[in-house]
């Protein structure tokens, strides 16, 4: 899959080096890119990004002009940042916004509209917290931290370990938002089952110590997960896409894997495809780098090579530092997509996600495509404190 290929980018001389580069651009990342009912308009899709502006989860005016203005710039399909779960345990702040109650989604509407009438499409992401929940916090201050184990991620106790009624429960409610978006007019919708969260802690051996059906080898970790992916798709129609987020690393632990080898990967992601997946987007912090030994290709190859299915990749893309840094002051410089451009080109992955440039400039996808990159705005860690 990665052999024969070569790079043409940097090989003319500087002054045509540009021209050559903004076309190359131009045309592997402006293709539209479909499935089901959903159309983007090119392969730049916004990385969803907790940034906690949501007064009692309810997104205002200023969450629906953020989104927009991505848009606006030529974002082929916005991932919005995580949304809690209609479940009293989904979430640990009351500023993160939520997919329930009339309020929020209402709210959430009036995102989806403003971004359609940008150009864009629109996808929420449904999140639930698990035993990262911080008890006490909001939304529910009382809410009990609930996952597969009564174990945080470092294997300390924590919380409880859910109940049949709890697993149940959670599935509705991941069905119940998953609906509820169609019905407002988004054009899927993203489980988050990366990073540590709930659905991740199932699939994780370090947090999943059941003896159930539902914890022992890899496959049988998958059946939360698979579970809720399949009552998701019986909610909504057959137009409408499930996007899936996954990593191996977790937050606090960032050398995690789910899986190995090939092999083990095939075994965590045939349930889920099964389930009716449509499309896996794999979370890396750094998008260039290989999965596995064997090969060059990254987590998002992989998981296209062995399930079939389209992905998004994402990791650092068009920045010089990881996203761990911002969180530390760190600002990141403008970097090239030369070697984002090689593995597109080569159908490695179908999309690529783009978090912390899109923060610092609104205008990066348009300014990529045109070959402005020269104009692009460096991130700056102090962008996070306010939605621009």
């Amino acid at each position: 899959m990665t052999t024969g290929v070569t790079a043409t980018a940097g090989s003319a001389a500087p002054a045509d080096a540009a021209g050559i580069s903004a076309a190359r651009t131009a045309e592997t990342l402006s293709r539209a890119f479909t499935v089901r009912g959903l159309t983007a308009r090119n392969r730049i899709a916004m990385a969803p990004m907790t940034r906690q502006f949501s007064p009692d989860g309810v997104p205002g005016q200023d969450v629906a002009d953020y989104y927009t203005r991505r848009a606006a710039g030529d974002v082929g399909l916005i991932i919005t940042e995580g949304t809690y779960v209609d479940h009293a345990s989904a979430g640990t702040s009351d500023q993160v916004p939520r997919f329930h109650g009339e309020a929020a989604l209402a709210g959430w509407a009036h995102v989806a509209d403003s971004v359609h009438r940008a150009g864009g499409a629109i996808i929420p992401q449904l999140w639930h917290v698990g035993v990262t929940r911080a008890e006490g916090a909001g939304p529910v201050p009382d809410a009990e931290p609930v996952g597969p184990s009564g174990l945080d991620l470092s294997g300390a106790p924590k919380g409880r370990a859910m109940t049949r009624k709890d697993l149940d429960d959670v599935i509705a409610a991941f069905a119940d938002a998953a609906a509820a978006a169609e019905r407002l007019g988004f054009d899927g919708v993203e489980l988050h089952g990366a990073h540590g969260y709930l659905i991740d802690q199932f699939l994780w051996s370090g947090s999943n110590r059941r003896t159930d059906a539902y914890g022992g080898d890899l496959v049988a970790r998958t059946r939360f997960a698979a579970e809720i992916v399949a009552a998701c798709r019986a909610a909504v129609s057959d137009a409408f896409p499930l996007f899936f987020r996954m990593s191996q690393w977790k937050m606090d632990a960032y050398e995690a894997k789910l899986a190995g080898t090939p092999q083990e990967l095939d075994a965590l992601l045939t349930p889920l495809a099964e389930a009716g997946v449509d499309v896996f987007h794999a979370s890396t912090r750094r998008y260039w780098l290989p999965e596995f030994e064997e090969s060059d290709l990254n987590l998002a190859g992989w998981v296209k090579k062995i399930s079939g299915r389209p992905t998004l990749t994402v990791g650092s893309v068009g920045l010089d530092g990881d996203f761990f840094g911002a969180f530390q002051g760190n600002d990141s410089r403008v970097t090239g997509i030369e070697q984002l451009l090689d593995r597109m080109e080569r159908d490695e992955f179908d999309m690529v996600a783009v978090g912390r440039a899109l923060i610092a400039d609104p205008e990066w996808a348009a300014k990529t495509l045109g070959g402005r990159t020269a104009d692009i705005t460096p991130f700056s860690a102090e962008m996070l404190t306010t939605l621009r």
